[in-house]
């Protein structure tokens, strides 16, 4: 390969320096002497441009990202061949890969990793539109340039959806330690494909290592469709509940539980990034950048200072002035108001906990219209009084089964005019069942047969409720009154479902 080196393909690509290397192709940093400029070029090997099949998948790249003009893209700039051997010219992107920048600082900040995973996600966003699933999202695909920016490269084993042939069902594609369940199992890979490699990624950001390791390729990619992920928040304590959520909900097994599209992982990624900033309290770099570009709405949430330093610079003065009185205020009310308790102030950070009254609680079971048992309603307002130490349980059944669609409790909101919640948490000492969330906007209160009449709109579905379990509701800012908690199954071993606390958060 070296011997290439000084070489120039058509007379205007002069080879200069060998950058990168796979069983396909090798990249080069290039001079185009037509204009003068520094380019990659992606020249296919000779030993595999015989293949018919892989010189297609290589053009195919070419015609592919040539579709895209996106700043978060690397744009492809020209393509050739010479003697036989066809090559793809790319801009050039001066910088480091993403896996580079992980290895050298291990963890990211927490608002860079949000910052580059909502230019990843607008990137696959714009293949996607193109019906372009990239297949191979990893952090070695994603070049951070001199400006801080991160951009997608590499649409090597890409797939336009309206093709068949050369990637074909029951072929696994990809990085493993990145890949979809699907993608594993060799099933139809679509663009929440590389949704769930992008939340992979930005697990990797947050902790500064992959969620599952393996004795070989194959243990890995059955880790991804066996395995639950490990939690964020126990490798990254800081991490808000609200981008947990995100990790959570774009790495779900299911493709039903997973975000729908590009837009609704951008939209949380969005409101993540604004929490995690006010957090911080500061915001540099690439983040600054990039919260330039949230919509006005979700941008408000960021500290007047962080969005204007200059003016914020100029206030500091008055803000020492006042400081005094705020002290002074502070000292003398504390005393008088209840601190936050801990369970609900340690998964809030950054979203606010949704206080419902002491009785808005209600057990939930369809069946009572036939006159079957109710679901302990005297003891409902345990689930939602603060306190993880006490509870509310279903009855008891008996088989490991409930022997119906479900039982549940919901959380009555009317007083307050509905509410928007974003997430959910919920407690419980019987982990390991399956739960539904659903909203209803009805004035009225559910009654046993609203389930049955479809009256409930499905905001998230958990399989194997975890001890302390996260989940991201989505409500698109629609204010619901009603929130139910529909308990699908019993924990293996159990005949009854124990819910500590629900917490809601918007």
């Amino acid at each position: 390969m070296s011997t290439l080196l000084g070489t120039t393909l058509n007379g205007r690509y002069r080879l200069e320096a060998r950058i990168g290397a796979g069983g396909m192709s090798t990249v080069y940093r290039a001079l185009d002497e037509t204009l003068q400029r520094q380019v990659a070029i992606k020249l296919m090997n000779r030993e595999v441009a015989s293949d018919s099949a892989q010189l297609e998948r290589f053009r195919r790249e070419a015609r592919a990202v040539a579709q895209l003009s996106h700043p978060n893209v690397v744009g492809v700039i020209d393509a050739g061949e010479d003697e036989g051997r066809p090559y793809i010219v790319f801009e050039h992107v001066d910088g480091e890969t993403l896996k580079e920048r992980i290895r050298r600082l291990g963890r990211l900040p927490v608002t860079e990793a949000v910052a580059y995973a909502i230019e990843i996600a607008r990137a696959l966003g714009a293949a996607h539109a193109r019906h372009i699933v990239h297949r191979d999202v990893k952090p070695q695909n994603v070049l951070i340039d001199e400006e801080g920016r991160a951009k997608v490269t590499d649409f090597g084993i890409a797939r336009t959806l309206d093709e068949d042939g050369l990637t074909a069902d029951g072929r696994v594609l990809g990085t493993t330690d990145y890949v979809s369940p699907e993608q594993a199992l060799g099933q139809p890979v679509t663009g929440q494909s590389d949704l769930y490699s992008l939340g992979i990624v930005l697990y990797e950001m947050l902790t500064g290592e992959v969620p599952f390791r393996g004795d070989n390729q194959v243990a890995v990619a059955m880790k991804h469709v066996r395995e639950p992920m490990p939690d964020v928040q126990e490798k990254r304590p800081e991490v808000s509940a609200a981008l947990a959520a995100v990790v959570d909900t774009a790495t779900a097994k299911r493709i039903e539980d997973r975000y729908a599209d590009d837009a609704e992982l951008i939209a949380d990624l969005e409101d993540a990034l604004a929490i995690e900033t006010a957090r911080a309290g500061s915001a540099t770099g690439e983040v600054t950048s990039v919260l330039r570009t949230l919509p006005s709405q979700t941008r408000a949430r960021v500290p007047f200072r962080v969005r204007h330093r200059g003016l914020a610079t100029a206030l500091g003065i008055v803000v020492l002035a006042v400081a005094a009185g705020v002290v002074a205020w502070v000292v003398a009310t504390h005393a008088h108001r209840g601190a936050p308790t801990p369970h609900q102030a340690a998964p809030a950070r950054g979203l606010a906990v949704v206080h419902p009254c002491q009785t808005c609680a209600h057990d939930y079971n369809p069946d009572a219209i036939s006159g079957a048992k109710t679901q302990n309603p005297g003891t409902v307002g345990l689930a939602i009084d603060g306190d993880p130490t006490t509870a509310w349980s279903t009855e008891h059944y008996y088989g490991d089964s409930l022997g119906k669609p479900g039982v549940g409790l919901y959380i009555d909101l009317s007083s307050a005019g509905g509410v928007a919640a974003r997430a959910m948490v919920i407690d419980t000492g019987t982990p390991g069942w399956n739960a539904e969330i659903y909203g209803r906007t009805a004035a009225a209160a559910p009654s046993p047969d609203s389930f049955a009449a479809g009256n409930w709109v499905k905001l998230a579905t958990v399989s194997s409720v975890r001890a302390r379990q996260r989940i991201a509701l989505s409500t698109r800012g629609t204010r619901y009154r009603y929130y139910l908690v529909w308990i699908t199954s019993l924990p293996k071993g159990q005949n009854s479902v124990q819910v500590n606390e629900v917490t809601l958060y918007r």
